[in-house]
């Protein structure tokens, strides 16, 4: 999620309107108001606090004018959810992957904001209104409809560009199975969702790839369902967490020149290994980063991050991989976690 560097924020701060065409227009849409728990409301209050969004009113060059200024520093997209707000997060990142043309060199920058756990119409129009001031696009996922239904008022009566991601699929899937959605969001309270055999093969797969990670326990590398290899920062522990959600059990085995690979690597299904490699450069300043992590100055040197040193670790490796022509070798340089893990499956199960 792209951020912003802005000031903190309250989002009960009373201020001026940015412009007078969209102050707190009167009447507001009828809502029917829901109360939150006073530890939701404590929750709340510290996250106002500790948000990066300013709650001050942008300044427009000419009072006539209806628009709102956005400032330099990029276009708001409001996110908001009445759960976690994962699928209003992932889909709003899936859909600016759209336009890394533009993102990339900042010539039209983006700053998106999450408001999660939103169960109470006030501070939903709290947010909203403030969406109105800085030109804002706002973007829901609400499963109770009377909330989907204020937010969609509200936004068509200040102007608001918004998109309901929940609804229109949620409705479809009703239509489809003929049964009426229960309007509830994940974790509502009186919501009996049973624990299925897939949530703890899930807890099981995180258990096991925590215990496996960066060679540990190399007897149990049989057990596996996929086992990663490569050098030190390719991404390999991430990237083996990000599978266990999934429920896939992953051994990581790092690759460090001189030394020698565990056997069990050898002997197990070569079409659960998979080998990740890198350009030499990224790497270089990976590893000089997590070097500086340490406590490492610029002046003290070491061979991990010499360029010399990484592509002799990266010939070695291409050497082990040429040695078990099986083992697919997937080049994650400029590669997010999922989208490695996406060819890792697709080949695992192809």
């Amino acid at each position: 999620m792209l951020a912003c560097p802005c000031s903190a924020f309250n989002l009960r701060a009373t201020a001026a309107p940015a412009n007078p065409d969209i102050s707190d227009p009167e009447p507001e849409p009828k809502v029917r108001k829901l109360k939150g728990s006073p530890q939701f409301n404590r929750w709340y209050r510290a996250r106002a606090l500790s948000e990066t969004l300013s709650l001050e009113p942008t300044s427009t060059a000419n009072d006539s004018d209806r628009e709102v200024e956005v400032t330099d520093s990029g276009k708001p997209i409001y996110m908001v959810s009445d759960g976690t707000g994962w699928t209003a997060e992932h889909s709003v990142n899936a859909a600016l992957g759209q336009f890394e043309h533009c993102l990339v060199d900042r010539g039209c920058p983006v700053n998106t904001h999450l408001f999660s756990g939103i169960d109470d119409v006030e501070r939903l129009m709290e947010i909203i209104k403030q969406a109105a001031k800085e030109g804002a696009l706002l973007v829901y996922t609400l499963a109770d409809p009377s909330m989907a239904e204020s937010a969609k008022q509200a936004c068509k009566l200040w102007g608001i560009p918004s998109t309901d991601i929940l609804g229109p699929i949620t409705e479809a899937i009703a239509a489809h199975l003929g049964v009426s959605p229960s309007g509830l969001p994940r974790g509502a309270a009186g919501r009996n969702i049973p624990l299925s055999d897939e949530y703890f093969r899930r807890i099981e797969a995180v258990e096991f790839t925590i215990k496996q990670d960066d060679g540990a326990l190399p007897q149990n590398l049989s057990k596996a369902d996929i086992v990663l290899t490569g050098v030190s920062r390719t991404g390999k522990t991430p990237l083996s967490i990000y599978l266990a959600q999934k429920g896939y059990k992953v051994a990581n085995v790092p690759i460090v020149k001189g030394v020698a690979l565990p056997k069990g690597l050898f002997e197990v299904d070569p079409e659960k290994v998979f080998c990740l490699t890198i350009n030499p450069l990224v790497l270089q300043t990976i590893r000089k980063a997590r070097a500086k992590s340490l406590g490492f100055g610029d002046n003290a040197r070491s061979n991990y991050s010499e360029m010399a040193y990484v592509k002799e670790e990266l010939e070695f490796a291409r050497k082990v991989f040429a040695q078990n022509p099986t083992w697919p070798v997937i080049e994650v340089t400029g590669k997010a976690i999922e989208e490695t893990a996406a060819v890792i499956l697709r080949l695992y199960h192809d």
